[in-house]
C-alpha cells in the first residue's frame, strides 16, 4: 500500500484528506481558502468598549495584503511558528538515543535533553518515565524531542515537570502528566507539565507541539519568567518568555484540589506577566476550572483556533493584580482571539464569558469570529468582567499576530480539531482518547487526583525498537516516507 503523501516542512501545502481518512475513517474534503486582514506589527489603536460587546475585525485593507487560511488541520506536525520563527531547535546537532526508562543515568530521556550543544532526541523504547517527583530544567539551547520516533506506545513522562530554561527548543509527540501520587492535600511541591522559565535574555524561540497535558498541579502548560528585569517596559518584555508557539496541544483536568498549598489549583496555561509574543494555537482546553489561557499583566498574545470546553470559573481571562506590580506603572495588554470555540460542561460556571477582565489593568482586545455557547448551544456574551476597578476591555483596531497566521474556519473547528491535536494522532493513547470522547459527548469533570481518571497512570510493558537515521529527516525529524506512513495500519509478518 503506497503511503499517503504529507508535508513534512510546515510551508508546504500538501492535501491531508487521505491521511486523515487513514487515521479516523473520514475524509475531511477540500482545502478552503479564506482571507483576514494583515496585522501589523505597531500598537494597535484602541478605544472603550463595553464588557458585553462583540468586537469585530475591520474589513480587510487591501494596502496590508491578505492571510491565506486553509481549512486543512495538521494532525502530525505544526504548520505556524508564528513569533517563534526562526526555532531550529536541534537541527544539525547530534543524534542522542534514549534507551531506557530511567529517571536518570546512562541512555534516560534526562541525560539526553539536559545535555549541551545542539542535539536531536530520539527514543529507542516506549513506554512510561516515572520521574518520582524530580523535575527536568532544560538549560542548554539547540534541542529537538521527537517523540514521534518512540515505537508504540510513545512516551508518557509522569510524577515530574519539565522548565525549559533557555531558547531554541522544539518539543513534539510526548505525554505528560504529573500528578499528585499520593502525596498529602496542599503539600506543596506543585508541578507544571512544561512551562517556560527564567532564562538570562528569557526563554525564547520554542515549540511544543502535539503534545498532551494531564493531571498536573500548576499548570498544565504556561510561558513565565521574572516580571522586572530591566528598568523599562522593553527591557521587561526583552528578559521574560517570548517567542513562544504552543500548538496542536491537549491541556485538560488539572488537578482542582490537590497539593497546591493555595487550594484549588486546576488550571489550563498561565501566560505571565509582560511575556510576548506569545501564539497559542491549535490547542483543546478541557475541564480544567481556570487559565483557559490567563494573561497576566502586559502581556502580547494571540489564541487562534483553540477549542475550550468545560471551564470552571473562568475560560480565557485577563488580569493585572495591583499587589504584584507595585512601584510599576501598569501596562496595557494586547490580546487577540481569532477562530476559538467556547462550549460549556457540566462544571461549567453559568453565563461566563468566552474572555474575562480582572484585576487593575487596561486590555486592547481584539476578537473575531469566535463561538461562545452554553452546554445547551444558546450563545454566552464574547465578554465580561470580574472587576469593580476602573480596568477597561480597550477595543483594538487592528490584531496582534504573527506574519505566518492561517486561521481554520470556526465552523468547522469542533469537528476536525479533536482529529488533530494531541500526541501521537496514529496511535492515540487510551487517556486522551477518552478525553476525546468525554469532549464529543459534552462529558468529562474537573477533578482533583489523577485516580479519578477512568485510566490513572499507564503501566504500559515497555517497548524497543532500534532509530533509524536513514528513515527520517534529519532537519525537521519527518518520516521520509511522510507522515503519512505513521498513519498506515500495521501490516502484519
Amino acid at each position: 500500500m503506497t503511503p499517503p503523501t504529507y508535508r513534512n516542512r510546515p510551508t508546504k501545502s500538501q492535501g491531508l484528506s487521505k491521511l486523515i481518512s487513514l487515521a479516523v475513517g473520514i475524509g475531511l474534503g477540500a482545502a478552503v481558502l479564506m482571507t483576514v486582514a494583515s496585522p501589523p506589527m505597531s500598537e494597535p489603536a484602541s478605544k472603550p468598549a463595553s464588557a458585553s460587546q462583540t468586537l469585530a475585525l475591520p474589513a480587510a485593507d487591501a494596502a496590508q495584503g491578505a492571510l491565506r487560511v486553509l481549512a486543512q488541520l495538521n494532525p502530525a506536525s505544526y504548520d505556524i511558528l508564528g513569533w517563534a520563527a526562526g526555532t531550529v531547535g536541534g537541527q544539525g546537532g547530534r543524534i542522542i538515543r534514549v534507551r531506557n526508562l530511567k529517571e536518570s543515568g546512562p541512555g534516560s530521556y534526562r541525560e539526553a535533553v539536559e545535555a549541551e550543544g545542539p542535539r536531536i532526541v530520539v527514543f529507542e523504547v516506549g513506554g512510561v518515565i516515572d520521574m518520582g517527583g524530580k523535575n527536568i530544567t532544560i538549560r542548554h539551547p539547540y534541542l529537538t524531542v521527537a517523540g514521534q520516533t518512540a515505537p508504540k506506545p510513545g512516551i508518557t513522562v509522569i510524577k515530574g515537570q519539565t522548565n525549559i530554561a533557555t531558547h531554541q527548543v522544539i518539543i513534539q509527540h510526548l505525554m505528560i502528566r504529573p500528578g499528585e501520587f499520593g502525596r498529602a492535600k496542599r503539600s506543596g511541591s506543585d508541578q507544571d507539565g512544561i512551562g517556560t522559565v527564567g532564562a538570562p535574555g528569557g526563554a525564547h524561540h520554542v515549540i511544543v507541539d502535539h503534545c498532551s497535558f494531564s493531571w498536573a498541579t500548576d499548570e498544565n502548560l504556561s510561558a513565565s519568567g521574572p516580571r522586572f528585569e530591566g528598568a523599562k517596559p522593553e527591557e521587561w518584555r526583552r528578559n521574560t518568555s517570548h517567542a513562544i508557539t504552543y500548538s496542536y496541544n491537549l491541556i485538560y483536568e488539572g488537578l482542582a484540589n490537590s497539593v497546591h498549598n493555595k487550594g484549588e489549583h486546576s488550571k489550563g496555561s498561565l501566560i505571565h506577566d509582560n511575556t510576548n509574543a506569545v501564539l497559542l494555537y491549535a490547542n483543546i482546553y478541557a475541564s480544567n476550572q481556570e487559565r483557559n489561557a490567563l494573561f497576566k499583566g502586559g502581556v502580547r498574545a494571540a489564541m487562534v483556533n483553540n477549542l475550550i470546553y468545560n471551564p470552571g470559573a473562568k475560560a480565557v481571562h485577563y488580569n493585572l493584580v495591583a499587589h504584584e506590580w507595585v512601584g510599576h506603572a501598569p501596562q496595557t495588554g494586547w490580546v487577540t482571539l481569532v477562530g476559538n470555540v467556547y462550549r460549556q460542561g457540566p462544571d461549567s460556571k453559568p453565563n461566563t464569558p468566552l474572555f474575562a477582565l480582572g484585576g487593575i489593568g487596561d486590555v486592547e482586545l481584539f476578537l473575531q469570529d469566535n463561538l461562545a455557547v452554553d452546554d445547551v448551544g444558546k450563545p454566552l456574551a464574547q465578554t465580561g468582567l470580574y472587576t469593580a476597578s476602573q480596568a477597561r476591555i480597550l477595543q483594538a483596531g487592528k490584531p496582534y499576530l504573527p506574519d505566518d497566521i492561517q486561521v481554520f474556519p470556526v465552523q468547522q473547528l469542533e469537528r476536525e480539531l479533536p482529529l488533530a491535536a494531541g500526541a501521537r494522532p496514529w496511535d492515540r493513547d487510551p487517556i486522551d482518547f477518552k478525553l476525546l470522547s468525554d469532549v464529543a459527548e459534552s462529558r468529562g469533570k474537573i477533578i482533583d487526583s489523577e485516580l479519578e481518571n477512568a485510566h490513572g497512570y499507564p503501566r504500559y510493558a515497555p517497548t524497543s525498537k532500534a532509530f533509524n537515521p536513514a528513515e527520517w529527516q534529519l532537519q525537521d525529524m519527518s518520516p521520509k516516507a511522510g507522515w503519512g506512513s505513521l498513519f498506515l495500519p500495521a501490516v502484519p509478518h
